[in-house]
C-alpha cells in the first residue's frame, strides 16, 4: 500500500510514519514545516531504513495534491495537517477555520478525483465540549465547543460525515485523541512545539530540563483526589498503532466511523509532576494559579469500541510515557534544533 500522511513531519505524524515504514507500506509526506520539521523525517529514514516522499506544500495547495495523486498510486490518506493549538485558535479563527475546514475540503476534492476512497481523519477528544459524563464513550453527545480548534474538528466530522452517505463507497474514520503524550523510545523523534509550550508535559519537561523557571498548576480545588485536574494521557506510539489499526479494519461496518483512541485512565496535573520528578531526578517547580475558564475537573475516554472494531488497546502506562518524553527532552533540549 501507498499511504498519503498529510502533516506527516508533525509530532503525531512522524511516529506515524515510522509505524508504517517499519510495517513495510510507502509513504509520501506532505507537509507546509509551519510547525514542523523535516529532521523529523531525516530521524525517521534513520531508524527505519527506509525514506518517506516528502512534499513541502500546503494542504490547500489543490495542484501539489493533484500531483502526488497523479504521481503515486496512493490507496489511503491519513490527514493530520491543520492548526492544532487551542489558545492561538481564540485569536486566530480565520486561520483554523481555513487550514482545518478548507484544508479538508480541498483534500476531499481532491481524493474524489483520484478514486481515492480511504481516509483516517486526525480528530479530537474536544469535539465533546464539556463533557456529560466521564468515562466519555461514543455516544456522548458532540458539540458545546469552548474554542475554534475544537469547533473546526467538529465540522470537520460533520463534512466527513454528509461525505459519506452521499459517496458510500467511501471508508472514513475519525478517531478522536485524547491527550499524546512520550516520544520514540529511540529518544531520537518525538514532540518540538514552536515557543513556549502549550501542552502539559511538554512544558513539564522543558521545566525539568531547565529551559523554563516553573509550571502554572491551574486550580488544585477541583473534586479530584488531589484537587488538580484529571485528564486520559496516551502515548504516541500507541495512537501510531490506532492509525494503522484503522488502516487495517477500514472496510470492516459503516462507511463513516468515529473511534476514541485513549488509555480508559485518568491521571492529575500532580500525578504528571510526581511521575516526571521520578523520571527525571529532579524537583519540579510549580506554583498554583487560579483556575482556567474553561477548564473541566476530570475528562477520560471509554475506549472500548476501539478494542471492539479495530482491535487496539494502549499498552503503556503513565511511567513508560513520561521516561520517553524525559528520553526525548534531555537528548534534544532544543527539539529538532538541538
Amino acid at each position: 500500500m501507498t499511504i498519503l500522511v498529510t502533516g506527516g513531519a508533525g509530532y503525531i505524524g512522524s511516529h506515524t510514519v515510522l509505524a508504517l515504514l517499519e510495517r513495510g507500506d510507502d509513504v509520501v509526506v506532505i507537509d507546509n514545516l509551519s510547525n514542523s520539521s523535516k529532521v523529523s523525517l531525516e530521524r525517521v529514514t534513520e531508524l527505519t531504513g527506509k525514506e518517506p516522499t516528502l512534499y513541502v506544500a500546503d494542504i490547500l495547495d489543490r495542484h501539489v495534491l493533484r500531483d502526488i495523486f497523479s504521481n503515486h498510486t496512493i490507496t489511503d490518506v491519513i490527514h493530520f495537517a491543520g492548526l492544532k493549538s487551542v489558545g492561538e485558535s481564540i485569536t486566530k479563527p480565520l486561520e483554523y477555520y481555513e487550514n482545518n475546514v478548507v484544508g479538508t475540503l480541498v483534500l476531499l476534492h481532491e481524493m474524489l478525483q483520484a478514486g481515492v476512497d480511504s481516509l483516517i481523519f486526525s480528530s479530537s477528544a474536544t469535539v465533546y465540549g464539556n463533557p456529560e459524563k466521564v468515562p466519555l464513550s461514543e455516544e456522548c453527545q458532540t458539540g458545546g465547543t469552548t474554542n475554534p480548534y475544537g469547533t473546526s474538528k467538529l465540522m470537520v466530522e460533520q463534512i466527513l460525515r454528509d461525505f459519506s452517505l452521499a459517496q458510500p463507497e467511501f471508508r472514513i474514520t475519525c478517531l478522536r485523541y485524547f491527550n499524546p503524550v512520550g516520544a520514540h523510545e529511540s529518544g531520537r523523534i518525538g514532540e518540538d512545539p514552536n515557543g513556549i509550550p502549550n501542552n502539559l508535559v511538554p512544558y513539564i519537561s522543558q521545566v525539568a530540563i531547565g529551559k523554563l523557571e516553573c509550571l502554572s498548576v491551574y486550580g488544585n480545588d477541583y473534586p479530584t483526589p488531589d484537587g488538580t485536574g484529571v485528564r486520559d494521557y496516551i502515548h504516541v506510539l500507541d495512537l501510531a498503532s490506532g492509525h494503522l489499526a484503522a488502516l487495517d479494519h477500514k472496510a470492516e461496518g459503516s462507511s463513516f466511523k468515529a473511534i476514541n483512541l485513549g488509555t480508559g485512565v485518568g491521571y492529575s496535573v500532580i500525578d504528571l509532576i510526581q511521575a516526571f520528578e521520578k523520571a527525571a531526578q529532579t524537583k519540579i517547580n510549580y506554583r498554583i494559579v487560579e483556575r482556567r475558564a474553561g477548564d473541566v475537573a476530570e475528562c477520560w475516554s471509554d475506549s472500548s469500541l476501539a478494542r471492539q472494531h479495530l482491535g487496539w488497546q494502549a499498552t503503556r502506562t503513565i511511567d513508560d510515557m513520561i521516561r520517553d518524553t524525559w528520553n526525548w527532552q534531555k537528548n534534544n533540549p532544543d527539539g529538532y534544533g538541538s
